[in-house]
């Protein structure tokens, strides 16, 4: 059975038992009404008969039923009564409708009260049925001693009689009234299902266990809000990552990230992409989308991922993309010197051939010597040899500075980020310089013992204006065309940041840019 006939079937049967019961209770409304006017009517009558002088004087006489019973009836039928019934102290009848009855003692067990000259109303069963009676005593023309009852009976209606007397009205507001609940639940149940997209219950269920499982395996924090900020859900690693432990956390985002930019996030309306922050000590990329149901905004979806992992992700694909251009443009320089020594022995000067093999293996055996006994890292002498060959290639000369030496990273800092670092600063060099007319040449050192790690790049390029200077680290800024650079400076800038170091820029348009980087070890670094 699906939503929907559920929904009708439940809302059609509430309403229908609510028409039905409201129509109970007016009855009973009504009945109780009906008693208390038929008792304020019948103590009325009952006033004016006790009051009446010919039954005033006879009642309680020998042959007073006789003058009695023709007054009683009278009133009796002129006031649409069913009975009135006149007593003696002795509880003896001087007249009653059945006249049969007239000299026989009153039964009922409500007129004791009367008979002490109490004036009331009660519902008795008497010898016509059930009836509201009004007894009022009949005193003496003194009014001084009590000489009888007057008894004024009115038989009340029963609920199939009254049921048979309102059946019209009720019929239509029963017909009304299912009429508005069915076409209520039809809205309601239309409602319910385009809410919920027209799935089942089951559907819902097997969506939210999906959900949870695919949320879980995630190797990503993701934080869901609502449209004010407030937390709805946390996986696993985010919950690992901002230290909120397994219990449930339903505070705003702010109460969550204290400590860093997120914290004054407001607009949730606006997504943004792998934007670093620093939460517990550790850099993640946090990337914000908004919400939306029906075009309405509802809330916003929060992803962290940990800065390390990505960095080593990307040095898998990046990283290798780098190494093959390098390789690419060494190889191309080979090729390039393999065809001047092949014209020259071709034209049989093999003198001048031999020489230029002498002077590149030189050259070559001599930078690869110092990068190999001043570095102690193969991945950066690697990415040395690689630049060098990429800026001979673009026709600007390297230098590598004969102080430079590296025996050991900062604590704490990968090669990765090391390669990152110097990478980065030695592309947009050769860059700078290859784009510029005039003298080409880049200057590098590098030193690092284990405690400190400076990294110092220098070239001949065009420089930077106060503008370019400004935004060099910001993140997708860039001087070249938009084909989606702009990140490395700004990956530079946050290792850095990162690790509490420095960046130092000089840079004259025309004349060229030096960049210097220093990262310390810091003392919570130290575990000698």
């Amino acid at each position: 059975m699906s939503l929907r006939t559920k929904m009708l079937i439940l809302s059609f049967t509430l309403v229908l038992f609510s028409v039905l019961a409201s129509g109970v209770f007016m009855l009973i409304s009504v009945s109780s009404a009906f008693e208390k006017e038929l008792g304020q009517r019948a103590i009325a009558i009952a006033r004016t008969v006790a009051q009446l002088p010919d039954i005033r004087d006879n009642v309680g006489r020998p042959g007073g039923a006789e003058i009695i019973q023709p007054i009683a009836e009278r009133v009796r039928l002129a006031t649409n009564v069913d009975y009135i019934v006149i007593i003696d102290m002795n509880r003896i009848r001087y007249s009653h409708p059945s006249e049969s009855l007239i000299g026989k003692v009153f039964e009922g067990g409500d007129e004791k009260a009367a008979l002490s000259e109490h004036e009331y109303i009660s519902k008795a069963y008497g010898v016509q049925g059930y009836a509201i009676r009004a007894f009022v005593p009949i005193m003496d023309e003194e009014g001084i001693r009590q000489v009888g009852v007057a008894v004024v009976g009115i038989l009340t209606p029963t609920f199939q009689s009254l049921l048979k007397q309102y059946q019209g009205d009720l019929l239509w507001s029963l017909a009304w009234g299912l009429l508005v609940g069915l076409t209520g639940s039809i809205f309601l149940a239309h409602n319910i299902k385009k809410q919920t997209y027209n799935l089942e219950p089951y559907e819902i269920a097997k969506l939210f266990e999906e959900r949870s499982a695919v949320m879980q395996a995630m190797d990503m924090g993701i934080i869901a809000t609502d449209e004010a900020g407030r937390i709805q859900f946390m996986n696993k690693l985010a919950k690992q990552y901002t230290g909120v432990g397994e219990d449930p956390f339903s505070g705003h985002l702010s109460e969550l990230f204290r400590d860093n930019w997120l914290s004054s996030l407001e607009d949730l309306n606006r997504s943004f992409i792998h934007k670093p922050a620093l939460v517990r000590g550790t850099m993640y990329l946090v990337s914000l989308h908004p919400v939306y149901v029906q075009e309405q905004f509802a809330g916003a979806v929060l992803t962290m991922t940990d800065h390390m992992e990505a960095h080593r992700l990307a040095e898998e694909l990046t990283g290798i993309k780098s190494l093959v251009d390098d390789l690419r443009a060494q190889n191309h320089e080979y090729m390039n010197r393999l065809h001047s020594i092949a014209g020259l022995i071709q034209l049989g000067r093999t003198e001048e051939a031999l020489q230029i093999i002498l002077d590149e293996t030189e050259n070559e055996e001599h930078l690869a010597r110092f990068i190999r006994e001043h570095i102690n890292d193969y991945a950066i002498s690697g990415l040395l040899l690689g630049k060098y060959a990429k800026a001979r290639e673009a026709g600007v000369s390297f230098e590598l500075d004969p102080a430079s030496h590296l025996d050991q990273v900062v604590q704490g800092l990968s090669s990765g980020d090391v390669i990152t670092i110097l990478g980065n600063l030695l592309d947009n060099a050769i860059e700078a310089c290859a784009a510029q007319q005039g003298e080409k040449r880049i200057w590098c050192r590098i030193n690092g013992d284990g405690s400190r790690l400076m990294i110092e790049v220098c070239d001949t390029g065009k420089g930077m204006n106060d503008e370019e200077r400004r935004n060099m680290f910001k993140y997708g800024y860039s001087t070249k065309a938009p084909d989606g650079r702009g990140i490395g400076l700004a990956l530079v800038k946050e290792i850095v940041d990162a690790n509490q170091g420095i960046i130092m820029v000089d840079t004259k348009e025309e004349e060229g840019t030096t960049v210097k980087v220093e990262i310390k070890r810091t003392r919570g670094d130290r575990h000698d």
